[in-house]
Protein backbone atom coordinates (compact mmCIF):
# COMPACT_ATOMS: atom_id res chain seq x y z
CA UNK A 1 0.00 0.00 0.00
CA UNK A 2 2.48 2.65 -0.94
CA UNK A 3 -0.25 5.20 -0.54
CA UNK A 4 -0.63 4.70 3.18
CA UNK A 5 0.20 7.40 5.97
CA UNK A 6 -0.17 4.99 9.03
CA UNK A 7 -0.59 1.42 9.40
CA UNK A 8 -2.37 -0.31 12.97
CA UNK A 9 -0.27 -3.97 13.68
CA UNK A 10 -1.00 -5.70 16.14
CA UNK A 11 2.28 -6.93 17.81
CA UNK A 12 2.82 -10.64 20.08
CA UNK A 13 6.42 -11.54 19.67
CA UNK A 14 7.34 -8.69 17.35
CA UNK A 15 7.92 -10.89 14.39
CA UNK A 16 4.85 -8.96 12.33
CA UNK A 17 5.29 -5.97 13.28
CA UNK A 18 8.95 -6.35 12.84
CA UNK A 19 8.86 -7.38 9.26
CA UNK A 20 6.63 -4.44 8.16
CA UNK A 21 8.63 -1.82 10.38
CA UNK A 22 11.41 -3.14 8.56
CA UNK A 23 10.10 -3.19 4.91
CA UNK A 24 8.78 0.75 5.73
CA UNK A 25 11.58 1.73 6.98
CA UNK A 26 9.91 5.03 8.64
CA UNK A 27 8.25 6.06 5.32
CA UNK A 28 5.12 5.66 7.28
CA UNK A 29 3.76 5.45 10.90
CA UNK A 30 3.91 2.40 12.27
CA UNK A 31 1.55 1.97 14.99
CA UNK A 32 1.60 -1.34 17.71
CA UNK A 33 -1.48 -2.24 19.12
CA UNK A 34 -1.08 -4.92 22.41
CA UNK A 35 -3.71 -6.50 24.62
CA UNK A 36 -3.65 -4.32 27.89
CA UNK A 37 -3.13 -7.80 29.49
CA UNK A 38 0.11 -8.39 27.02
CA UNK A 39 2.07 -5.60 26.69
CA UNK A 40 5.17 -6.89 25.83
CA UNK A 41 6.49 -4.68 23.56
CA UNK A 42 5.09 -1.80 25.70
CA UNK A 43 7.26 -2.96 28.29
CA UNK A 44 10.29 -3.67 26.29
CA UNK A 45 10.56 0.29 24.80
CA UNK A 46 9.87 1.17 28.85
CA UNK A 47 12.73 -0.57 30.28
CA UNK A 48 15.65 -0.62 26.85
CA UNK A 49 15.45 -3.84 26.35
CA UNK A 50 13.04 -6.97 25.84
CA UNK A 51 11.73 -7.96 29.28
CA UNK A 52 9.28 -10.57 30.56
CA UNK A 53 6.04 -8.65 30.71
CA UNK A 54 2.62 -10.20 32.18
CA UNK A 55 0.85 -12.43 29.32
CA UNK A 56 -2.72 -13.12 29.60
CA UNK A 57 -6.13 -11.72 28.21
CA UNK A 58 -8.64 -12.86 25.68
CA UNK A 59 -5.99 -12.27 23.10
CA UNK A 60 -2.91 -14.78 24.91
CA UNK A 61 -3.21 -17.12 22.43
CA UNK A 62 -1.73 -14.97 19.54
CA UNK A 63 -0.59 -11.85 21.13
CA UNK A 64 1.34 -12.54 24.82
CA UNK A 65 4.54 -14.14 24.63
CA UNK A 66 6.53 -13.46 27.73
CA UNK A 67 9.01 -11.19 25.57
CA UNK A 68 9.59 -9.64 22.37
CA UNK A 69 12.02 -10.95 20.34
CA UNK A 70 15.51 -9.57 20.30
CA UNK A 71 16.03 -9.62 16.78
CA UNK A 72 13.35 -7.46 16.09
CA UNK A 73 13.64 -5.21 19.02
CA UNK A 74 16.30 -2.57 17.64
CA UNK A 75 13.95 -2.59 14.64
CA UNK A 76 10.89 -1.36 16.69
CA UNK A 77 12.78 1.22 18.66
CA UNK A 78 13.43 2.76 15.58
CA UNK A 79 10.83 2.26 12.93
CA UNK A 80 7.85 1.40 15.06
CA UNK A 81 6.25 5.14 16.10
CA UNK A 82 4.70 3.95 19.08
CA UNK A 83 2.15 1.33 20.97
CA UNK A 84 -1.37 1.88 22.05
CA UNK A 85 -3.21 -0.82 24.62
CA UNK A 86 -6.57 -1.81 24.04
CA UNK A 87 -8.64 -3.47 26.74
CA UNK A 88 -10.23 -7.21 26.12
CA UNK A 89 -13.93 -5.41 25.46
CA UNK A 90 -12.56 -3.19 22.78
CA UNK A 91 -11.18 -6.25 21.31
CA UNK A 92 -13.96 -8.21 21.24
CA UNK A 93 -16.13 -5.08 20.17
CA UNK A 94 -13.57 -5.02 17.14
CA UNK A 95 -14.21 -8.64 16.41
CA UNK A 96 -18.19 -7.72 16.41
CA UNK A 97 -18.18 -4.94 13.88
CA UNK A 98 -15.32 -7.24 11.56
CA UNK A 99 -17.97 -9.82 11.46
CA UNK A 100 -21.21 -7.48 11.37
CA UNK A 101 -19.50 -4.83 8.33
CA UNK A 102 -17.64 -7.50 6.44
CA UNK A 103 -17.96 -10.82 7.71
CA UNK A 104 -14.66 -11.09 8.45
CA UNK A 105 -14.11 -13.76 11.34
CA UNK A 106 -10.92 -12.57 12.65
CA UNK A 107 -9.34 -14.26 16.22
CA UNK A 108 -9.09 -11.33 19.37
CA UNK A 109 -5.70 -10.61 17.79
CA UNK A 110 -6.48 -10.34 14.62
CA UNK A 111 -9.24 -7.38 15.91
CA UNK A 112 -6.46 -5.95 18.31
CA UNK A 113 -5.03 -3.20 15.46
CA UNK A 114 -8.87 -2.08 14.71
CA UNK A 115 -10.00 -2.11 18.20
CA UNK A 116 -7.45 0.63 18.60
CA UNK A 117 -9.54 2.75 15.89
CA UNK A 118 -13.17 1.99 16.87
CA UNK A 119 -12.23 2.37 20.51
CA UNK A 120 -10.75 6.03 19.72
CA UNK A 121 -7.53 4.80 21.49
CA UNK A 122 -6.70 6.10 18.28
CA UNK A 123 -7.84 8.99 16.11
CA UNK A 124 -6.32 9.89 12.48
CA UNK A 125 -5.56 13.64 11.47
CA UNK A 126 -8.19 14.75 9.06
CA UNK A 127 -7.16 12.84 5.54
CA UNK A 128 -5.04 10.77 6.91
CA UNK A 129 -4.46 7.77 5.14
CA UNK A 130 -4.41 4.69 6.84
CA UNK A 131 -4.37 1.23 6.88
CA UNK A 132 -5.50 -1.67 9.95
CA UNK A 133 -3.72 -5.10 9.57
CA UNK A 134 -6.42 -8.18 10.28
CA UNK A 135 -4.27 -11.28 11.11
CA UNK A 136 -4.38 -14.05 12.66
CA UNK A 137 -5.67 -17.69 12.44
CA UNK A 138 -6.88 -18.72 16.17
CA UNK A 139 -10.58 -18.33 15.20
CA UNK A 140 -12.81 -21.05 15.68
CA UNK A 141 -15.70 -19.09 14.24
CA UNK A 142 -16.25 -21.80 11.41
CA UNK A 143 -16.00 -25.30 11.56
CA UNK A 144 -15.05 -26.43 8.49
CA UNK A 145 -14.14 -30.20 9.36
CA UNK A 146 -18.53 -30.08 8.82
Amino acid sequence: MPDLDTLLVAVGGGGLIGGIASWYQGKIKIIGVEPEFAPTLTKALEAGRPVDAEAGGIAADSLAPRRVGELMFPIAQRFVDHVLLVSDDEIRDAQEKLWGAARVAAEPGGAAGLAALTSGKYVPAKGERMGVLICGGNTIAVDFLR
